[in-house]
C-alpha cells in the first residue's frame, strides 16, 4: 500500500497523535524494524518511558481497513506509537524482511477465520447480521406523544413572546429563554431546543444595546414553521402507526440520530464513489457549545456537492476525533447520504486515498454548470424554504473575475454577474474575498470554476457568493483551509 501523510492524518484520532507520532519517528525511537516480504505487515519496537519498549504493528492485509496494534496502555486508537510507525514506513526507513512473530500470526489467523466464516455464511445464504432488537411500538408511540406535547409548549412560548411584541425583548432576561430551552430537553425536540438557545443568545445581544431584531424574527419564523410541520409529521406517524425512520429531514431535526445501517435500509447510499474535498473549516456553535468540522466535497462522476459534519461538544473534546483538510481523492465503496434536498451530509466507514490527477479534475469540471442565472434560481428556491439554511454550497464555471465599482464580481459566459462577498454570519476568520488579491496567476481569474456559498444578503437584498476555492484542471486553490 502506498502511504501519504494525508492518509496518516485521516487514520489518527487527533492532530496531537500525528505530531507526537512524527516526533517519535524523527528522534529515532523505533528499532527492530521488520516487515513481511509482501509489504502487508510492518512491526517494530518503540522506546517508551519505561525500561521495556512497546511492540507496535500495522497490518495492511485489507488495505481499506488497516489494523493498528500496540502494547502501550494508551486509550487513543491508533496510538502515537502506531502512527509513528506509519511515518517510518512513509519515510522508507529500512525494514528487514522477517518471519511473522507468533503473536501477530495468531491474531491474523483469528481475523482470517472470522472473515472466512462470514463469507461462508453469505455463500450459504445465511444472514450474518445481528438480529434486530424487537421493536417496542408502544414506547415509540409514547415518545411521539411526548414530542407533540413539547411542540404545544413551544408554540405557546412563541405566541406569548409575540403577543408582547418583539420590541420588548431588549429588557428581557436571556436566562428566561435558556431555562425554557432546558425544559424542552425532556420532550426529545433537539432542533426546537437549539432554536430557543439561539434566541436567548440574540436577546443577550439586544441587552448589549444592539437593536437589530432581524435574526430574532428569522428564528421565530423558523420555530413556527418547525412546530407546524413537525406536528403534521408526527400526527401522521401516529395515525398510520408507522414508527420506523423515514427519508425525511424532520427526523433528525426532531432529535433522531441516523445510523449507517438505517441509511442503507432506506436506500440512501451510493456504491463506488470518488470524492474530492473542495474546502474545510471549523465553526463554533455558540448555542450548542460545540465545534463543527465542516468539509465540502464534490463527486467526481456527478459534480454533486455534499458535506461532512463532525460535531465536537466542548464537554467531550478529548473523546472525539477532530477532522482535518484532505488533499487527496477519496475512494469509497459505500457512501451514505443523510436526507436533505441539497448539500447532503455524507458518511462512510472505509475508504482508500490516491493522488488527485488532472483527469479527475477535468471529469469534475465537466459536470459543473456554466449557467449562473439558473444556479441562482435554484439557490433562491432552496433558501426560500423556511426550514432550510440561508446559503447553498455551489460550484459554477466562470468566464472572468474582476471588479465593478470596487466590488469583486464573477461573470459567466452569458454576461450574468454575481457579487463576491464575505458571509458575515460565519465570522471574520472565514473572510476570503480579499485573499483573491494574493493569487499570483492572473490566468486563474479566467475560464475556471469557483466554489463557494451563495447566500441572500439583506443589506442590499442581493444574492451574493462567498468564495471558498478556485478549481482548475490542474489544481484546487483554497481560500479557506
Amino acid at each position: 500500500m502506498k502511504l501519504s501523510e494525508q492518509w496518516i492524518i485521516s487514520q489518527a484520532p487527533n492532530s496531537s497523535a500525528v505530531q507526537n507520532g512524527k516526533k517519535l519517528s524523527q528522534k529515532g525511537s523505533f528499532f527492530n524494524l521488520s516487515k513481511l516480504n509482501d509489504d502487508t505487515l510492518f512491526w517494530a519496537d518503540c522506546a517508551g518511558s519505561g525500561k521495556n519498549p512497546y511492540h507496535t504493528s500495522v497490518d495492511f492485509i485489507d488495505e481499506t481497513s488497516p489494523v493498528f496494534r500496540c502494547s502501550c496502555p494508551s486509550r487513543q486508537f491508533p496510538c502515537k506509537h502506531a502512527i509513528g510507525l506509519t511515518f517510518e514506513i512513509l519515510q522508507e526507513k529500512e525494514f528487514k524482511v522477517a518471519e511473522i512473530p507468533n503473536d501477530l500470526a495468531e491474531k491474523r489467523s483469528k481475523q482470517a477465520a472470522r472473515k472466512a466464516k462470514k463469507e461462508q455464511s453469505l455463500s450459504n445464504g445465511e444472514n450474518t447480521e445481528k438480529m434486530p432488537k424487537k421493536t417496542n411500538n408502544a414506547a415509540k408511540a409514547k415518545k411521539i406523544k411526548k414530542q407533540l406535547e413539547g411542540l404545544d409548549k413551544a408554540e405557546q412560548l412563541i405566541i406569548d413572546l409575540l403577543s408582547h411584541g418583539v420590541g420588548t425583548l431588549a429588557g428581557t432576561s436571556a436566562k428566561t429563554y435558556q431555562t425554557l430551552a432546558k425544559d424542552l430537553s425532556s420532550y426529545y425536540l433537539t432542533g426546537v431546543q437549539t432554536a430557543f438557545l439561539r434566541l436567548s443568545n440574540e436577546i443577550e445581544k439586544l441587552n448589549n444595546d444592539n437593536q437589530d431584531y432581524q435574526e430574532i424574527i428569522r428564528i421565530l419564523i423558523w420555530l413556527n414553521a418547525m412546530v407546524q410541520k413537525s406536528r403534521a409529521f408526527l400526527n401522521q406517524k401516529l395515525e398510520n402507526k408507522n414508527y420506523d425512520v423515514e427519508d425525511n429531514e424532520l427526523y433528525e431535526a426532531l432529535g433522531g440520530v441516523w445510523k449507517l445501517e438505517e441509511l442503507e435500509k432506506i436506500g440512501s447510499f451510493k456504491e463506488n464513489a470518488q470524492l474530492i474535498q473542495l474546502s474545510f473549516d471549523v465553526i463554533f456553535d455558540e448555542a450548542k457549545k460545540e465545534y463543527i468540522d465542516r468539509g465540502y466535497w464534490i463527486d467526481v462522476q456527478t459534480g454533486e456537492i455534499s458535506q461532512t459534519l463532525n460535531y465536537r461538544p466542548l464537554k467531550a473534546l478529548k473523546h472525539i476525533k477532530a477532522e482535518d483538510s484532505c488533499f487527496e481523492a477519496v475512494n469509497i465503496s459505500k457512501l451514505c447520504y443523510y436526507p436533505k434536498a441539497v448539500n447532503k451530509r455524507i458518511r462512510w466507514e472505509n475508504c482508500s486515498m490516491q493522488e488527485i490527477t488532472n483527469e479527475m479534475l477535468e471529469n469534475t469540471i465537466s459536470n459543473i454548470s456554466s449557467d449562473l442565472s439558473q444556479t441562482i434560481k435554484a439557490v433562491k428556491n432552496e433558501i426560500k424554504n423556511t426550514l432550510s439554511e440561508k446559503y447553498v454550497a455551489v460550484a459554477i464555471k466562470y468566464k472572468s473575475i474582476g471588479k465593478i465599482e470596487n466590488k469583486a464580481v464573477l461573470c459567466d459566459e452569458k454576461g450574468e454577474k454575481i457579487i463576491l462577498r464575505d458571509r458575515k454570519a460565519d465570522g471574520e476568520e472565514h473572510f476570503s474575498v480579499d485573499k483573491l488579491n494574493y493569487i499570483p496567476n492572473n490566468d486563474l481569474f479566467k475560464n475556471q470554476v469557483m466554489f463557494g456559498l451563495m447566500f441572500y444578503d439583506s443589506t442590499d437584498s442581493k444574492i451574493c457568493m462567498h468564495p471558498y476555492s478556485i478549481i482548475s484542471n490542474k489544481q484546487i486553490i483554497r481560500l479557506q483551509y
